[in-house]
């Protein structure tokens, strides 16, 4: 074992919190932890109070198995409610952006982002299951190799490249860190079932609403699973981010910073004019 997996192994802290100002709220997507937020979070703190917990079934945090998005709501809500979070404006990426969108239907939302939000799929979904379960395989398979294979720019791009466009970009802590914790993701054992329930429309929430999706995401590819959301949410605001992938803060932790206090301050603005 190398110094630089020593250092990605431990189980992580249940949830990140510093800061001051505005509170925001951090969500991660499936078989990912908080950490997939780090770059981010220098700049974030500076301006608001962070806090970004591991959802159930991730990162060694138990859940309720299986894990719906219900249930998901329901112990995000129950996380803000020990963090003296009454409502907060909520970020979210993949199942973190459905679930902040189902927040925000159950007024714990201030504004949302939702990067690449899950959910836009019928009940008979099988292409995400099948992903995620090949995933798990292959580096269940190669879990001794990934500390020597992830030291490699080129491989790291290469074998990252569903989740993200450059992973070379990485460091090589980071690229294990995200294998690490999707190989503690307890919620990969239980596909498909979590895949299958269906969000009803969401209608005008009364809050600011991005829906932002990476150009090049090769997860949840457009508009299979983009189109779905316009009808789930008419009133959002859609934006294309160029150059990046399902996991956007790996590709361009800059410009997703910058989206997200852009439209904080948008909301922030708005609500205390009305």
């Amino acid at each position: 074992m190398t110094n630089s997996d020593r250092r990605v192994r431990p189980t992580p802290p249940a949830h990140y919190h510093a800061g001051s100002g505005e509170p925001l709220v951090l969500l991660h997507g499936a078989t990912s932890s908080w950490r997939c937020w780090e770059s981010l979070l220098p700049s974030l703190i500076e301006r608001y109070e962070v806090f970004a917990p591991n959802l159930p079934a991730h990162a060694g945090r138990p859940g309720v198995r299986p894990l719906t998005i219900d249930g998901m709501a329901e112990a995000v809500e129950s996380f803000m409610d020990e963090a003296g979070f009454g409502t907060a404006h909520i970020v979210g990426n993949s199942l973190g952006g459905w679930g902040a969108m189902e927040l925000a239907r159950r007024g714990r939302a201030r504004s949302v982002v939702a990067l690449s939000p899950a959910g836009g799929w019928t009940p008979d979904e099988k292409r995400i299951p099948a992903i995620f379960h090949a995933m798990r395989r292959a580096m269940t398979l190669g879990r001794l190799t990934l500390p020597a294979v992830m030291r490699v720019p080129a491989l790291r791009r290469n074998l990252m490249r569903i989740v993200c466009e450059h992973g070379d970009r990485l460091t090589t802590e980071q690229a294990l860190v995200a294998c690490y914790d999707a190989l503690a993701c307890t919620l990969m054992a239980d596909l498909p079932d979590p895949m299958i329930a269906q969000t009803d429309p969401y209608g005008d929430l009364r809050i600011p609403i991005l829906i932002a999706w990476g150009e090049h995401d090769r997860l949840l590819t457009t508009p299979r699973y983009s189109a779905p959301w316009r009808a789930l949410a008419p009133t959002a605001t859609w934006h294309t981010h160029p150059g990046v992938g399902h996991v956007p803060m790996f590709d361009d932790p800059a410009m997703i910073t910058d989206t997200i206090i852009d439209w904080v301050t948008r909301a922030t603005t708005t609500q205390r004019a009305s």
